[in-house]
Formats: C-alpha cells, sequence, structure tokens
C-alpha cells in the first residue's frame, strides 16, 4: 500500500512535469531574456521565496553567483532573508531600475508589499507561482513575467519551481557561453 502510494508520486510528478513542459516553455524563455538582461546591463536578480521556496532562493542565487553546469564569471545576484515583510525593505534599499526580482509565491498572498517595494524602484518581476497565480497575475505589469505552474498541490509546484530554476540558469549559460560541447 505505502509502496503504491510512493509510486503515485512519482507519477504525479512526472505528469506535471510532462504537461508543464508546453505551457511553461515560453514564459521561462521570458524570464530568461529578463534576468539576462538585467545582468549583461550591469544590473542585479534579487531572489526571495516563501514556503518551501524559501530554501530555493539562496540556491538559486548561488548557482547564479557560483556555477550551474559549468564554469564561467560569477552573476550578480542575491537572495533575499526573512518573509515577505522583511524583504520589502531589502528590496526598498538596495534595489535599482533594472534590476529583477525573482519571486518565488507559495500561494500564502503574502507578496504584494514585496511587489509593490520592487515596483516602486522600477524593478522588474519575474514570478514563479503555483496556487495564487490569477491573484498575483493583477499585480503584474506588462514588462514582468509570470511562471504559473499548474498545479494545486504544494509539493508538485516546489519540485516544478526547482525544474524551472535549472531551466532559467541553462538558458542564462547557453545565451551567454554557447551550447556545451558534447
Amino acid at each position: 500500500m505505502v509502496e503504491q502510494r510512493i509510486t503515485q508520486h512519482f507519477f504525479e510528478s512526472a505528469d506535471l512535469e510532462y504537461q508543464s513542459a508546453e505551457v511553461l516553455a515560453r514564459p521561462i524563455a521570458e524570464a530568461a531574456g529578463a534576468l539576462l538582461g538585467a545582468i549583461t546591463g550591469g544590473g542585479k536578480v534579487m531572489v526571495f521565496g516563501s514556503g518551501f521556496a524559501r530554501l530555493l532562493a539562496p540556491h538559486m542565487a548561488q548557482l547564479l553567483v557560483g556555477r550551474f553546469e559549468r564554469e564561467r564569471p560569477p552573476l550578480a545576484a542575491v537572495a533575499l532573508a526573512g518573509a515577505a515583510a522583511q524583504a520589502a525593505p531589502q528590496v526598498r534599499a538596495l534595489g535599482l531600475p533594472g534590476d529583477v526580482l525573482l519571486l518565488m509565491d507559495n500561494g500564502e498572498g503574502d507578496s504584494a508589499a514585496l511587489m509593490a517595494a520592487a515596483r516602486g524602484k522600477d524593478m522588474t518581476l519575474v514570478v514563479l507561482a503555483g496556487r495564487g497565480a490569477n491573484e498575483l497575475r493583477e499585480l503584474l505589469a506588462e514588462s514582468d513575467v509570470l511562471i504559473a505552474v499548474p498545479h494545486e498541490r504544494a509539493a508538485r509546484v516546489a519540485e516544478t519551481h526547482m525544474l524551472v530554476l535549472h531551466c532559467l540558469c541553462d538558458a542564462i549559460d547557453f545565451q551567454l557561453m554557447g551550447d556545451i560541447e558534447p
């Protein structure tokens, strides 16, 4: 019984990733373009995650500052600490026009102040969401990017967010350095 339940988790996750490939490819490419534009334009990427994604924010920042799958010069990125209410003053203090706020929202509805802080600094928003994506969509400008994982379960959304972050890193590396040699 437990093994069957475990197997079901794998199937559900694989099904979501397969379905998401078509739906999310374009917004992920747009997000990669926004991140690359900020980095190559002298700006930085500020990364914040709520809920499960709180652990993904420092991971993403480190992938940009350090490396993803190959060596490259460090890219300007910083993970924001604390809850959204504590991260908003960090954005107001450190954010500059042309920077990007990469926000991973878990659907608890606590991102509005952080998004407003970024908007007040003329930053671009790249938002990864699951449930709650429709409410966030209303807060975005035309130049912002929403990557909405089409699932309600927080665990599945978090798994897909990790894949999206890796896709973003790969896309940035590809655009900066070309394809990896076989």
